[in-house]
């Protein structure tokens, strides 16, 4: 059943007629469900990675890709203007893509089907198995996909959070603060 309780903040949902206790349910499922798992085989396989420039530090553990890049690790593919790698001290890896945008694309564990994401910065931090997605974020399962500033996914505590940010003017002022939004298709069993 329910290994724990999904946390999500969402500022508003535009023109849906669904109740919120619904909507908290398919946004659960839509983040934590196990079949929403990314492809487990995908862990065990060599990660490939291409671009116009590298630049390894070893002294620092970190290698820096530029121009085009493209890192594929099974099933998993994310594309970035610049990818930067790094290796803490326990030998965890740690990394941040930026494009305009980047994106990343994985199988789902047991399907037929992609989980999909795009955002200015995506961030990935291998100790706590979370992903940050910055900037115009939005996350894509199936048919339903969530949008917001800022995208988390913690895969240990099983919890998703989407918010919202204010946008600046162009003299740097604050100005409309923008909203989450989630888009969710009809169960097409019903």
């Amino acid at each position: 059943m329910l290994k724990s309780i999904m946390k999500i903040t969402i500022n508003k949902v535009l023109n849906l007629n669904i109740n919120y206790k619904k909507l908290i349910l398919l946004l659960w499922a839509f983040f934590v469900s196990p079949v929403a798992m990314p492809e487990k085989a995908d862990r065990n396989k060599p990660i490939e990675i291409e671009s116009d420039m590298m630049t390894v530090d070893d002294n620092r553990s970190i290698s820096i890709y530029t121009g085009d890049v493209i890192l594929t690790q099974g099933t998993m593919v994310i594309k970035a203007d610049k990818l930067t790698v790094r290796e803490d001290k326990q030998g965890f890896q740690h990394s941040t893509s930026v494009g305009s945008p980047t994106t990343f694309k994985q199988k789902r564990d047991g399907v037929n089907s992609y989980i999909e994401g795009k955002a200015s910065r995506i961030e990935y931090d291998g100790h706590m198995d979370k992903v940050h997605l910055y900037d115009k974020a939005s996350v894509k399962r199936g048919d339903d996909t969530v949008f917001g500033d800022y995208i988390i996914y913690d895969a240990n505590a099983e919890i998703a959070q989407a918010m919202s940010g204010k946008t600046q003017g162009s003299t740097g002022e604050n100005s409309k603060k923008t909203r989450t939004r989630a888009i969710i298709s009809p169960n097409k069993g019903n």
